[in-house]
């Protein structure tokens, strides 16, 4: 340790300023500012809150701005990428139970000890905890598999989901080729089952919009919305609402990204209908389908259209509403990293930090390790007009 790193922003300044042998007034000078700022920032009676003011001062010092802000900041121990993604491709590429190698001793589970278990790690997901997901994963899905196999009238339904969860971490995780075949599994073993099958074309949705598939993506979410849709919205059970207004945000969604405001405002209104029949804070087929979920995708649709105004006006409402705290974290911090994109768009660097801070906060995870959360995370730290606090989360998480 150089005798730096437990101080304060300012009293790191003047031990480095010291030990480049400059006085209070050559350093001002250097800076373009006054003895008396430099002592004030000094003795912390002044804040070093924006970057660029950082980024001068470190170079007159001739140090990283990271060490401005601190060694005491542990470094994230994440490159931004989950370890384990390769084991998830070889469980998904495995034939043992198709070709009839037996289990190991111990390796096969009921059918209800693995609902258990991938109930489980669904909540591991919607934490978004995911290094520990990426590790569960592979096993699940090969215990999946075996159990489909002995016995696929009690296995269908656990081996969807199994899949359903993979497809859905691979596509945060940007592994969308790995996250299509884990889809196209799913829909495979759910044919024939109207609820399975939309189900799984949630994460089929999310797949082929993330793979630039936009339109066959919408197609696919509303031939499978309209196939399930109830007679009777007034008298639909909840959770047919949910999983068919889900996919009608999803066909949404695509339509946004092949840039038909039209059809997108339409689609988010029919969703919206069937939203306010359900309420927020369920959790139906794992949708989290509601008033609030529907308005966060209006947020990613007008992001999509190229209307950023639209999106900060309408993040703002959403989550001052009581049913943004009943979201899953994952949903909430997925949404904040969508705000920040929507703010930096308007030209609002010191909000998009915020945003990033708060999805940092919400669940660490969907910033470590989510490529495009680092991405709006960089954009957001080489702003010249972003709060420092934004420069010290982007050193600890090694985004340059």
């Amino acid at each position: 340790m150089d005798g730096s790193e437990m101080l304060p922003v300012g009293r790191r300044v003047a031990y480095w300023r010291g030990r480049r042998r400059l006085s209070q007034q050559v350093f001002a000078d250097r800076l373009g500012k006054s003895k008396s700022w430099v002592d004030k920032v000094e003795r912390g009676v002044r804040t070093l809150d924006k970057v660029s003011t950082l980024q001068d001062i470190a170079g007159v010092l001739r140090i990283d701005t990271s060490v401005l802000l601190g060694r005491d900041v542990p470094p994230a121990e994440v490159s931004g990428q989950v370890e384990g993604v390769g084991r998830v491709r070889e469980a998904l590429s495995t034939y043992d139970v198709v070709v009839g190698r037996p289990a190991a001793p111990g390796q096969a589970l009921s059918a209800d000890r693995l609902a258990r278990e991938v109930s489980l790690a669904w909540s591991t997901f919607q934490h978004a905890r995911y290094p520990p997901l990426t590790g569960m994963l592979p096993g699940l899905v090969v215990a999946a598999q075996r159990v489909h196999a002995d016995d696929p009238v009690a296995g269908r339904s656990v081996l969807v989901q199994a899949y359903r969860l993979t497809a859905s971490l691979l596509v945060k995780l940007s592994e969308a080729d790995l996250a299509w075949l884990a889809a196209d599994r799913a829909m495979t073993i759910a044919a024939g089952d109207a609820v399975l099958v939309a189900t799984v074309t949630v994460q089929l949705s999310q797949v082929l919009r993330a793979s630039g598939r936009a339109r066959m993506a919408r197609s696919t979410a509303l031939a499978a919305a309209y196939r399930m849709a109830p007679p009777d919205l007034d008298d639909a059970p909840a959770a047919e609402l949910s999983l068919c207004g889900t996919l009608v945000v999803q066909a949404a969604l695509a339509a946004a990204r092949d840039g038909d405001d039209h059809t997108t405002a339409e689609l988010l209104d029919e969703a919206a209908g069937m939203a306010a029949r359900v309420g927020d804070g369920h959790d139906h087929h794992r949708t989290a389908f509601g008033p609030v979920a529907v308005d966060l995708a209006r947020v990613a649709a007008a992001l999509d259209l190229g209307d950023a105004g639209a999106a900060v006006v309408w993040h703002e409402k959403t989550v001052a509403r009581d049913g943004w705290r009943w979201l899953p974290a994952e949903h909430r911090a997925a949404h904040l990293l969508d705000a920040a994109r929507a703010y930096l768009h308007v030209g609002d660097p010191g909000n998009a930090a915020r945003a990033l801070l708060a999805a940092e906060r919400t669940a660490p995870d969907e910033v470590r390790y989510r490529p495009a959360a680092r991405a709006v995370l960089t954009q957001v730290a080489h702003d010249p007009h972003a709060p420092a606090t934004i420069v010290q989360l982007a050193a600890a998480l090694t985004v340059s």
